[in-house]
């Protein structure tokens, strides 16, 4: 485009020579002068054979008096051999004016926008018509892992109740025992997949918690799980203190928490779960002793675990992450590989009240 311009410059100045010379044949020495013509658009001069100025409007001086069309930096000279001593004495008629290719670089850009805009419009409608395939698939998966996790539930609850129910009437049995906690275990399993399907959707109603007796309740409900490793769950709880949050949310923290915990430790070890307060702020923190976190920044990636050994799909500390930015809630983790880890949750005073 750029050298399109410059020929059609080139044109536009041999016109602008031509016209030049023409008024200079109109004129006549019966003529009183001659008013040499001046144009916006451009400047010219006459010069002698020795390309000095015999009269010329072009100020700066001509770097290459070369006959023909060429460009000095951004200007544009056409220097015409005129007949000798017909016009003035002049040998040459030199026409110059400013070359911009901002209409070039303009329509440069135009075209450009447009083909962008091209290339995204059919890319979208060709990813689109290709991704359709896909997104029908995923939705009647997705509609299937509902469905699923929606049967599961039934199941469990009917394992758990008629565990429950033969130990009241026989003596503990401890292959139920263990039935019973790879249910509990399988349970917790449940209630992050369902979490996960409904949290979008659902509008989770905050209520004032009881954090003492609720943290013991969910500690007494993984005793059997914690057992199957025999893993001591140990706890120093704080009473009275109150926590205004959802109840489900703060049951995922702990059980996901307390459900790691178990998962990770060597066995024959303690969990220890502290909730305490500490210069009005409270604090809730669970201990394991075993094999520790090689990289802290990773394990809120959903799906991520750091070892398939350990079973789980790598959801749950995913789940705990969302709760409590949401919440305000602020987590450290303490922990070193083969000795174990410590999450440490802080509570907003928002959220807490102590009695």
């Amino acid at each position: 485009m750029k050298n399109l311009y410059g020929v059609q410059n080139e044109l536009h100045l041999k016109n602008q020579s031509y016209l030049v010379v023409q008024m200079m044949q109109e004129h006549t020495q019966d003529d009183e002068y001659f008013e040499y013509p001046r144009f916006q658009t451009f400047k010219s001069g006459l010069y002698d054979y020795q390309q000095k100025p015999i009269f010329s409007l072009i100020e700066k001086p001509i770097k290459y008096f070369l006959e023909g069309y060429h460009v000095d930096d951004k200007d544009a000279y056409l220097i015409t051999k005129l007949p000798a001593g017909k016009y003035f004495g002049a040998d040459y008629l030199v026409i110059k004016n400013r070359l911009s290719y901002f209409e070039v670089y303009e329509k440069s850009m135009f075209i450009l926008l447009s083909i962008a805009i091209l290339v995204f419009a059919l890319s979208f409608l060709f990813l689109n018509r290709f991704a359709k395939p896909f997104k029908q698939v995923n939705k009647k998966l997705d509609n299937f892992i509902k469905d699923s996790i929606h049967e599961i539930n039934t199941p469990l609850s009917i394992i758990n109740v008629n565990i429950d129910l033969y130990n009241r009437k026989h003596t503990p049995n401890k292959y139920l025992q263990r039935m019973k906690a790879a249910a509990k275990v399988l349970s917790n399993i449940y209630n992050d997949m369902d979490y996960l399907i409904k949290y979008d959707r659902l509008d989770f109603e905050k209520e004032s918690i009881n954090m003492a007796e609720f943290l013991q309740e969910r500690i007494d409900y993984f005793l059997e799980v914690a057992q199957m490793k025999n893993i001591t769950l140990s706890s120093n709880i704080k009473n009275n203190i109150s926590l205004y949050m959802n109840t489900k949310q703060f049951q995922r923290v702990i059980d996901n928490n307390i459900s790691n915990a178990i998962k990770y430790s060597y066995e024959k070890s303690t969990i220890e779960v502290n909730l305490f307060v500490q210069d009005g702020i409270c604090f809730l923190s669970f201990k394991d002793y075993g094999i520790g976190i090689e990289d802290v920044d990773k394990i809120f990636n959903r799906y991520y675990r750091e070892s398939n050994q350990t079973g789980g799909f790598g959801i749950g500390l995913n789940i705990v992450k969302s709760i409590i930015d949401k919440a305000g809630i602020e987590l450290t983790i303490d922990s070193m590989p083969k000795r174990g880890s410590t999450f440490t949750y802080k509570f907003p005073t928002t959220i807490v009240t102590l009695n």
